[in-house]
């Protein structure tokens, strides 16, 4: 457990996209006082950055403007604009002391060493969650991988505590793959329930009909993985050994190739990671 701090620093948010209003509802309801939401000099930049200053009770600016006297600043952009967006900043602030964030899952604290070199603290802080237009998720229970300066993981830990998410460790060397592991239970997931669609069409399932029936089958999947882990929860003909059933899938799939591929890949790591009858004849047919 991170050592609990007195005060709680004020907090200026950079950007204003998903990621930082989910950030900035739960961070006030947490008990932080929102200062700043920072936003690009462009129109709807600014008109985004005043809606989320608004429900934070926060002021909007752009950075060209930009007076942080926050002690916390989190820096809630794209990937490709954090480093850049730090270099905007630079005469924003007096840095020596303050403590700067950033949440990507595929950059290290060093996009911000612009301001580490100006006295800032820096950590990279990343919410292993999906932020989606139309969908703002509690932060509460969400795991977040922390790595950075010593001060500022410490800090990060206890913002983290204190929206009643879970910090772990994560080392700068690993982020790449660590980033691929989110992509695959999100991202990736929801391009597997996309070519789903594609292989109900060839069913003569149009794609929201195949949505609304697959919600069960995903929901008790979900939860029998969440209960018992991914062994026990595998079911189908490869588990079963029905290598007749597989052939007949890959023979139709042909005509919708690219989920043929999906198939076969997804089959091949079931026969490696998961409990399978028949796998030696299964691998044969899976070779093709």
């Amino acid at each position: 457990m991170a050592v609990r701090i007195s005060k709680k620093p004020r907090v200026a948010i950079v950007g204003a996209g998903n990621l930082a209003g989910a950030l900035g509802i739960s961070l006030r309801k947490a008990g932080y006082r929102i200062e700043l939401i920072i936003s690009r000099p462009g129109a709807a930049s600014v008109q985004r950055a005043r809606r989320l200053a608004r429900e934070v009770g926060a002021s909007a600016v752009s950075a060209t403007h930009a007076q942080i006297r926050a002690g916390l600043v989190w820096f809630s952009v794209p990937d490709a604009a954090i480093s850049s967006a730090a270099h905007s900043l630079l005469r924003a602030a007096d840095w020596k002391g303050k403590i700067a964030l950033h949440s990507s899952g595929a950059l290290t604290s060093d996009e911000l060493r612009v301001l580490q070199e100006r006295g800032a603290a820096v950590a990279s802080v990343h919410p292993l969650m999906t932020f989606v237009q139309g969908s703002r998720p509690t932060l509460a229970e969400v795991p977040f991988a922390i790595e950075g300066d010593r001060k500022a993981v410490r800090a990060a830990r206890i913002i983290v505590e204190d929206l009643r998410g879970q910090s772990f460790p994560i080392r700068k060397e690993r982020k790449d793959a660590y980033h691929a592991w989110g992509m695959f239970v999100s991202p990736l997931l929801s391009a597997l329930l996309a070519a789903s669609e594609t292989v109900a069409a060839a069913a003569g399932v149009g794609r929201n009909a195949a949505r609304q029936r697959m919600l069960p089958i995903l929901k008790k999947t979900l939860a029998n993985y969440a209960r018992l882990g991914a062994p026990r929860s595998f079911s189908g003909p490869i588990a079963r050994g029905d290598v007749g059933t597989v052939r007949k899938h890959l023979k139709v799939l042909r005509t919708v190739p690219e989920a043929r591929e999906v198939y076969l890949a997804l089959a091949r790591i079931a026969l490696r990671e998961l409990p399978a009858k028949n796998r030696a004849e299964l691998e044969k047919i899976l070779k093709h």
